[in-house]
C-alpha cells in the first residue's frame, strides 16, 4: 500500500488553517472529484483521500492527536518524550490486555443515509491486507457519526480480547442535495405561473417522490418546508425538507406564449423593483 500522505497537504491548507478555511478547502475538492462529477481514473480514490483528510483535521482532537505525533516525528534522535497513556497502551493492548480501537472512514450517499441498510466494506487490516466488513448503516446516519463493530479492531495483548473498529461516517456531496445536521434542503424549480398561481408540484426527495404546495404569489428564494422528511432520527425528531423555490423561464417561447406575455407586462402594474 501507498503511504498515507499528510492531511494537510491533501486538503492544500497550512497547519494554521481555521477551521472555517479547512471546510472550505473540502468543500471545493470534494465537488471536484465527486466520482458523480469527475470520470477520471482515481478520481474515486482521491475523493476518499479527501474525505479521510477531512475527519482528521475537523475534528479538534483528532487533529491535535495528528499534531502531536507529527511533533514526535520531527524530534531529533536522541531526545524522547515518555506519555504515561502510551506506555500502558504499548505494554497492555491498551485496556490492560485489550486489543486497542481503531478507526477508519466510510462515504455514505445522503439516499443511503436517509434509508440505511447493510452494505460490505473492504479496509485494510493491521497488517496492511484487505478485509471485507458487514456493515449496517443506521437509517438517519449525520455527517461524523461513528458506527461501531464490536471486536474487529486491533488482537489482544497474551489472549485477550480484541478491541473495537470505528467507522467514521462522511456524506458524500450530493448533485442535488445539501445536508445541514438532520435537515435536506434542494432546490425546487416552478414555472412562472405556478408561483404566481399557486401549485402542487412534485418534488423528488431522499426518500422518494413528493408534492409540495407552493403557494400564490411565490417568489423565487423562498423556502418552503417539509416537516419531518429530513433525514431520520432514531432518538428523537427527523430532521426537515427544505424546498428552496427557483423560478424558471422557458429558454424559447411559442408565438402564443410570447404574446401571452406581452401581454400580461401591459396589463400588470407590478414592478418586481419597487421604483
Amino acid at each position: 500500500m501507498s503511504e498515507r500522505r499528510d492531511p494537510y497537504q491533501v486538503l492544500g491548507v497550512a497547519r494554521t488553517a481555521t477551521p472555517e478555511e479547512i471546510q472550505r478547502a473540502y468543500r471545493t475538492l470534494a465537488r471536484r472529484q465527486h466520482p458523480d462529477i469527475n470520470k477520471e481514473p482515481g478520481a474515486e480514490d482521491r475523493f476518499k483521500e479527501i474525505n479521510e483528510a477531512y475527519h482528521v483535521l475537523s475534528d479538534p482532537e483528532r487533529r491535535a492527536r495528528h499534531d502531536k505525533a507529527g511533533r514526535e516525528r520531527a524530534r531529533p534522535r536522541g531526545v524522547q518524550t515518555v506519555d504515561i497513556d502510551d506506555l500502558f497502551s504499548s505494554m497492555f493492548g491498551g485496556r490492560y490486555g485489550t486489543g486497542a480501537d481503531t478507526e477508519a472512514h466510510i462515504t455514505v450517499g445522503v439516499e443511503e443515509a436517509f434509508r440505511g441498510g447493510r452494505r460490505t466494506v473492504t479496509l485494510p487490516d493491521a497488517d496492511g491486507r484487505p478485509r471485507r466488513y458487514d456493515v449496517n448503516i443506521p437509517a438517519g446516519v449525520v455527517d461524523g457519526q461513528r458506527i461501531r463493530l464490536a471486536g474487529q479492531g486491533a488482537p489482544g495483548v497474551a489472549g485477550g480480547p480484541p478491541g473495537d473498529l470505528y467507522l467514521v461516517v462522511a456524506l458524500a456531496p450530493h448533485p442535488r442535495f445539501r445536508v445541514q445536521g438532520r435537515d435536506v434542503v434542494l432546490d425546487l424549480p416552478v414555472a412562472p405561473w405556478e408561483a404566481a398561481l399557486g401549485a402542487r408540484v412534485p418534488l423528488d426527495a431522499p426518500g422518494g417522490p413528493v408534492r409540495v404546495d407552493v403557494p400564490a404569489g411565490t417568489s423565487s428564494g423562498r423556502r418552503l418546508r417539509l416537516r419531518g422528511q429530513g433525514l431520520p432520527n432514531p432518538r428523537g425528531r427527523p430532521g426537515d425538507l427544505y424546498a428552496e423555490v427557483r423560478i424558471m423561464v422557458p429558454a424559447t417561447l411559442s408565438t402564443r406564449e410570447r404574446h401571452l406575455f406581452e401581454e400580461l407586462g401591459k396589463a400588470s402594474a407590478y414592478d418586481p423593483r419597487g421604483r
